[in-house]
């Protein structure tokens, strides 16, 4: 049986809307679904899966119609379960490693982590458990996929666990990075940090660490025993060609942020963003889709820019599909090399030159090399860049003792351990930017490493 496809809004209604792309499956697809599962003696769905959610079983719990016990089942692994199934790579994890994909298509096991998660908070389950506290305190810098996970972790051990959050609502890039059409903030996320709290964490927002309060003050002075940083990579980063300074160029951290966190999208908001009618997006993952998407949904004609083919898109094989159908037009092969601006100092185009590919490069990509005469100029008066991110230096820079590379990055072991005594890191801050499920991953180990360290 082929898998059961997933109802979405139509690409020339969604192009103009913010509400959700994906509608999910209902009891009755979500059951079909489940029961192309083979349940596996040897699950290689779950050797992929970054937080070990144990896939068999709670597929095997949709397909009995239990689907409160299959909540709790997701629940022993993951604290996000309606965000992962929503924004997690899965065709490259768990369904990437699916026995049925390998002559035919894999279990929708993002789809059916999504349904129960949505069951579940429609039919008021809680799943979760508070621990009696051993008395002992774990600070998080940053209330992120990563720090979420550790503390959720360490509350269920029975630690008095308490987030720091450096903007006005918990949440880190769910919030203000990943746009509402793809992960709905009231629906989804919110509820998500609401089930948190409920095992006895504690979230302090407006508090800049290393500002406010610094690393060592909260082990010197406010008495906690260990510190978790799991505050991500929201220093953006740009191609230093010239224009850049024109107005009309963003970042795609400053344009999301903008849409996202202060609802520059809605029109009873007082947070308006500016948006052109034509719109360059200069990048090829995930970031760019979401900002090409979003300028779209704003009303602006986008072409994305990127260097190599679309066979090496870093973004999900979804997501590019989505934007294709949503009218986006890609401009493959193609480098700007300057932004062009007018005599008021605004965006009025982008140059770019052709590219070809050679050999690969460390990555095993094959490296875009210039192709020689080929400059040419698109048509744009905003260009959005969107080409990774870095930490912000403020904690390194205010802690004592704690390493880092020369990008920026927190320098840490496999499970969370920094340089600096009692303190640990995981997510984009040790990584630079990567995805949901794998900073909650390194939330997760570096939570049974502090409950080690703990234990000595």
């Amino acid at each position: 049986m082929k898998r059961i496809p997933v109802r979405e809004q139509a690409p020339e209604v969604r192009a103009h809307n913010f509400d959700e792309v994906c509608f999910g499956y209902n009891e009755e697809e979500a059951l079909l679904e489940a029961s192309r599962c083979l349940n596996c003696r040897e699950p290689r769905c779950m050797q992929k899966c970054p937080v070990s959610v144990k896939i068999p079983r709670f597929i095997e719990q949709i397909r009995n119609k239990d689907f409160a016990a299959a909540a709790e089942t997701i629940s022993q692994d993951s604290s996000l379960p309606a965000i992962c199934g929503r924004v997690c790579p899965q065709e490259t994890q768990c369904e990437g490693n699916c026995v049925l994909g390998v002559k035919g298509e894999p279990v929708a096991i993002g789809k059916l982590e999504r349904f129960v998660a949505d069951w579940s908070r429609d039919n008021k389950i809680k799943v979760a458990h508070a621990a009696p506290l051993n008395g002992k305190k774990v600070a998080i810098v940053g209330s992120g996929p990563s720090g979420l996970a550790c503390a959720s972790d360490l509350a269920r051990m029975g630690y008095d666990v308490t987030i720091f959050e450096v903007l006005h609502k918990a949440g880190g890039v769910l919030q203000y990075g990943i746009p509402e059409f793809r992960l709905p903030k009231e629906k989804v996320v919110e509820p998500e940090i609401e089930n948190v709290k409920a095992l006895g964490v504690k979230i302090e927002t407006n508090v800049v660490v290393g500002r406010t309060v610094t690393i060592d003050d909260l082990l010197e002075k406010e008495g906690f025993s260990a510190v978790f940083v799991g505050s991500g990579a929201g220093l953006p980063r740009f191609m230093n060609i010239p224009g850049e300074n024109f107005n009309g160029v963003f970042s795609a951290n400053e344009f999301l942020t903008r849409n996202n966190l202060m609802r520059a999208f809605s029109p009873e908001s007082d947070t308006p963003v500016y948006i052109g009618k034509k719109v360059a997006v200069v990048g090829g993952g995930n970031v760019a889709m979401d900002a090409a998407r979003t300028a779209l949904r704003l009303g602006s004609e986008v072409t994305v820019v990127y260097r190599r083919t679309e066979k090496e898109l870093p973004a999900r094989a979804e997501e590019v599909h989505h934007a294709l159908e949503e009218g986006i037009v890609f401009n493959m092969l193609t480098n700007p090399v300057e932004i062009l601006g007018d005599e008021k100092g605004w965006v009025r185009g982008l140059r770019c030159v052709r590219m070809q590919l050679g050999e690969p490069d460390a990555s095993g990509r094959r490296s875009p090399v210039e192709v020689p005469g080929s400059q040419f100029d698109i048509e744009a008066d905003v260009v959005i860049m969107a080409l990774g991110t870095s930490p912000n230096p403020l904690i390194a820079s205010t802690t004592a003792g704690l390493q880092t590379e020369r990008h920026g990055c927190i320098v840490a072991s496999e499970d969370g351990a920094t340089s600096r005594r009692g303190v640990f890191a995981g997510g984009d801050a040790v990584t630079g930017a990567a995805t949901v499920i794998l900073a909650m991953g390194a939330g997760r180990r570096a939570a049974a490493a502090i409950h080690k360290y703990l234990s000595e």
